[in-house]
């Protein structure tokens, strides 16, 4: 017989808040679209809801499993990861939307592996980190290897190009590194890599360069590059306090593009106001406090690393997209975890959070070896 703890149900609670907000927020800012487009205003609705329900299981099976058990098949899944970031290259396999190869397969039966390779290297790194007494101190052991295989990542996602995910990579390996014990020149060297390779990339292209710099100055080409960031802003500032109120954006009808993805937050902002915006960005910062605590009390090292990657790469995705919309960060094309539109990202988030929960009950252990509970005094 064996036993684990109950899963951290405030963790859950802020899970389903946010994927609620999500559903009822994708139907309000795909509605004009989806009309306009497929003539049912519930079009994006239907399918954000079925994915909801698919995620919604694959919570409960991520909350129900031994994490312990993914520790050795995690380089496999890695393994995985990577060779479906490169199939998506092959014309013959990958898909292009929005200028973009991100995709296997088409129309409701796509499949995101970029979205699948945050997890995967997420498991990986902390496989790497756990397996040594002193983490991440030996960067031949561990710093170089991890630097190797993310710069694999982000070389193939940067070829679709996805700067936003490319991006979450690095950072995510960097925030597990400094949570490992890496050394300060460790850090250094892999920044000294990883920054000038990114920048490379952008400055290779001068519409790859006004793009990311647009979020500076985007008046100065409101039609081009900093159309986005404009419109993005009308929808916060026209929201004031309050929200013109829900299902009332102005800005979802033909204004404001990926209004129901990657720019969502923006309608959240216009429709629910300030108060709508904050209480969403006080959810994410709830989400990444638990999931620290989680990691705090992890039963093992895997466990702590596998937590604290899993919270660090939803809660920076969702700072970058916030980031973006308010034009504070660059335009890199990044969903809100939970709230925006799209299967695979819903899916394998929720999977995520079922391990974060699962690391909340802990490895399993025969019950037996249990303390046993403390006789009441008479």
């Amino acid at each position: 017989m064996t036993t684990r703890r109950s899963p951290d149900a405030v963790l859950l609670a802020i899970t389903a808040l946010l994927t609620g907000i999500g559903i009822v927020m994708v139907f309000s800012a795909s509605s004009a679209v989806a009309y306009t487009q497929f003539h049912d205003a519930a079009y994006y609705l239907k399918r954000e809801l079925i994915w909801a329900v698919i995620g919604a299981v694959a919570l409960v099976i991520g909350m129900r499993l031994d994490y312990t058990k993914l520790r050795p098949a995690a380089p496999w899944i890695f393994g995985i990861a990577v060779v479906l970031l490169a199939a998506v290259l092959m014309p013959s396999l990958g898909s292009i939307e929005g200028g973009a190869r991100r995709w296997l397969g088409a129309g409701p039966v796509s499949f995101e592996p970029s979205e699948f390779a945050k997890l995967a290297l997420v498991l990986f790194v902390a496989r790497l980190v756990s397996a040594r007494a002193d983490g991440a101190a030996s960067f031949t052991r561990v710093g170089f290897p991890v630097l190797f295989w993310v710069g694999v990542c982000f070389a193939l996602v940067m070829r679709q190009p996805d700067l936003g995910t490319a991006s979450i990579y690095l950072l995510t390996a960097f925030v597990m590194l400094f949570a490992a014990g890496a050394r300060p020149e460790q850090l250094l060297i892999e920044a000294a890599v990883a920054v000038p390779a990114m920048l490379g990339f952008i400055y290779a292209s001068p519409y790859r360069r006004e793009r990311f710099l647009a979020f500076l100055h985007p008046w100065r080409d409101p039609q081009g590059t900093g159309y986005h960031i404009i419109q993005s802003l009308y929808a916060l500032g026209s929201g004031g306090i309050v929200g013109l109120g829900l299902g009332q954006s102005r800005q979802k009808f033909g204004y404001l593009p990926a209004q129901h993805t990657d720019f969502i937050f923006s309608i959240i902002g216009e429709e629910l106001g300030f108060i709508g915006a904050v209480t969403v960005l006080v959810l994410f910062l709830a989400f990444a406090y638990r999931g620290i605590r989680i990691a705090m009390r992890a039963d093992d090292r895997f466990g702590f690393y596998l937590a604290t990657g899993i919270t660090a790469s939803i809660a920076l995705q969702a700072l970058i997209n916030i980031g973006v919309v308010t034009s504070s960060w660059p335009v890199t094309g990044v969903p809100l975890p939970f709230i925006s539109y799209g299967g695979t990202s819903l899916v394998i988030t929720l999977f995520s959070v079922g391990l974060l929960a699962s690391v909340s009950r802990g490895a399993r252990r025969p019950a037996s070896s249990m303390p046993l509970p403390r006789a009441k005094a008479s």
